[in-house]
């Protein structure tokens, strides 16, 4: 502690480096909230003990700041109860070291300043921290850290600490999670159709999982032509048309509506998930705009269309093969770059993990789907991730999927916050029609009516809420999915 009497007493300079630190600032900022109780708010939103050099100084901002919150009085005669009476400050004890801090205290005009200048070198010492183990782990790299993943280790913790000031993680109170859940309320009601996470674009779906949630892992699945990447497709499109930033009180921004969307397309190039939108929103058939069966009518919607898509905020990666630390990588430093909402990822069978696990596809998959569920929680953004379904749901006769389908690893199912599956009767039943002026064809054609352009959206699995199945519009020449009209609307389907 006899760093903190530094201010008061002349000492020699220190012949080592010593870490970025303002001793002068830290004594100045808390001088002035001792002295006027104000100054703390104009720092408490973005400065925690942690920030302060000198450990003294820690304990006497984290008690202040406790007393403070409660509405009582922070000053000199109410913290040195709480302090250590018998330790020794230079040659001051602590009690009369708070009294030197107030006295000292010339204005609290200045409270931000310091404040900011105690954060910013706080920042630098924990740059400090990441440099040095950096080189130290390159110099003596253990045999199975390559370089490569040594980088990615890097550029988390740099993000972390970009976003949050820190690059640790460790406990949270209770009490700072309990206002994270009043603050996630009070958003839910400020925000278009009171969600409490992102709008989807889709009325009932919505309805049932209260828009895509933070933090969530969301397994999209499905046979083959059932329409996962038109679907996911739609939605983010809906969610980047609908992005609305709204300025924070730090100057960044964060999306008070809609959302930034990051795709990862491992199957389809940039063009063709450009080429499904635009004939999403056109209502131009994707075929003929690939052929050129185009009028003049035509091509002004495609120009149109394109206009309105070069100004929302989604971005593609079309990079096939991506493994999943190359992923995190990318989502990172788009997140930091342009911002992020949601993550859609096209599709989990085409990732790769690292390669110890390349001889073993369960296990490979396995890491993918805990790494996807680690970056959701650390980017606090939902992942939608696409998956395939085996073979067996062809077997049965009713062809609706089931957990124990999705492919290749029970970790799927069991890292995923939400499971949904994609299934048209339409599909199967128009790969079975008998021939015409049969009585069985006139019972087709009466089943073939009640699905025609009908899709479901089954809830197999959801945390946060109620399973079931959600009926959907589909059509194919657009690959468009959108709700059913209110006269057409089924009743939900659920149980809790």
């Amino acid at each position: 502690m006899a760093e903190a009497a530094r201010k008061f007493e002349v000492a020699e300079a220190p012949l080592y480096r010593e870490a970025p630190n303002n001793i002068e600032a830290e004594q100045a900022l808390l001088g002035a909230i001792l002295v006027n109780n104000d100054a703390y708010y104009r720092v408490s939103d973005f400065l925690k003990p942690s920030h302060f050099y000198e450990p003294l100084h820690r304990r006497i901002f984290e008690v202040g700041s406790e007393l403070i919150r409660m509405g009582k009085m922070a000053n000199p005669v109410t913290l040195k109860t709480f302090l250590p009476s018998d330790e020794k400050v230079g040659d001051m004890t602590v009690a009369h070291y708070l009294a030197r801090l107030a006295a000292e205290a010339v204005t609290v005009i200045n409270a931000s300043d310091y404040g900011r200048a105690i954060y910013d070198l706080a920042t630098r010492r924990a740059l400090i921290t990441v440099g040095e183990d950096m080189v130290n782990i390159a110099f003596d790299a253990p045999v199975d850290m390559s370089p490569q993943s040594q980088i990615e280790d890097a550029e988390r913790r740099l993000f972390e600490l970009a976003e949050t000031g820190r690059y640790d993680g460790g406990f949270e109170s209770f009490n700072d999670a309990v206002k994270t859940a009043v603050d996630m309320a009070n958003a839910a009601y400020m925000r278009d159709g009171h969600l409490s996470g992102i709008s989807t674009g889709l009325r009932d779906v919505d309805r049932k999982l209260g828009g895509l949630q933070p933090s969530d892992l969301i397994i999209l699945a499905g046979r083959p032509a059932m329409g996962k990447t038109s679907l996911v497709t739609n939605i983010a499109f809906n969610i980047a048309h609908a992005y609305e930033p709204a300025q924070q009180a730090d100057g960044s921004f964060k999306a008070a509506n809609g959302g930034v969307v990051g795709f990862f397309s491992l199957e389809m190039s940039a063009e063709q998930l450009a080429t499904r939108i635009i004939s999403e929103q056109t209502e131009i058939s994707s075929s003929k705009i690939r052929r050129g069966e185009i009028t003049e009518t035509d091509f002004e919607k495609l120009v149109a269309c394109s206009q309105t898509m070069q100004k929302i905020p989604l971005f593609i990666d079309a990079t096939g093969g991506i493994s999943i630390a190359q992923l995190a990588a990318r989502a990172r430093r788009l997140k930091r770059q342009r911002g992020l909402e949601v993550i859609v990822i096209d599709y989990v069978q085409l990732m790769q993990g690292s390669s110890k696990n390349s001889q073993n596809r369960v296990q490979e998959i396995t890491e993918i789907t805990t790494g996807l569920k680690a970056l959701a929680k650390e980017l606090h953004v939902p992942i939608i991730a696409l998956s395939q379904l085996s073979r067996q749901v062809e077997n049965r006769d009713d062809k609706r999927p089931q957990l124990s389908d999705l492919r290749e690893s029970g970790s799927i199912e069991q890292d995923a916050d939400v499971v949904l599956f994609v299934y048209r009767d339409e599909y199967y039943l128009q790969n079975k029609q008998p021939e015409e002026g049969t009585p069985e064809y006139e019972e087709w054609r009466l089943k073939f009516e009640k699905v025609k352009g009908k899709a479901e959206l089954i809830i197999a699995k959801q945390r946060h809420g109620p399973t079931g199945t959600v009926d959907l519009a589909f059509e194919g020449q657009y690959t468009r999915f959108s709700d059913l009209a209110e006269e057409h609307h089924m009743p939900e389907r659920y149980h809790e």
